[in-house]
């Protein structure tokens, strides 16, 4: 995805963005793999609002609101794509396909 944003991390971040993917982010149990993790409770997968993202120019708030989560769950989100950018990528590309 090129239309994101990357923004460094110092070590106190670094912890807060463990935890908060740690509270909101979790794999699909019927689709192993870091490329299709989804939001706890919602079921939504963190692709398609990194996907979203994009086509929204960037706005958290606006993914947050089109798809009724708190904004908190679409920065756990971000911060899991950071970490798992290439699958995450790759799984965009073949849903687009």
């Amino acid at each position: 995805m090129t239309g994101l944003v990357e923004w460094p991390l110092g070590d106190s971040e670094e912890t807060d963005s463990e935890q908060l993917i740690a509270r909101h982010i979790e794999q699909n149990p019927s689709r192993p793999g870091p490329g299709n993790a989804r939001v706890v409770s919602y079921g939504v997968p963190v692709w398609a609002l990194v996907a979203h993202l994009d086509a929204v120019d960037g706005s958290v708030d606006r993914v947050a609101d089109d798809y009724e989560l708190p904004r908190e769950v679409v920065l756990a989100a971000l911060n899991y794509y950071r970490r798992h950018k290439d699958a995450i990528d790759a799984r965009i590309a073949a849903n687009a396909a």
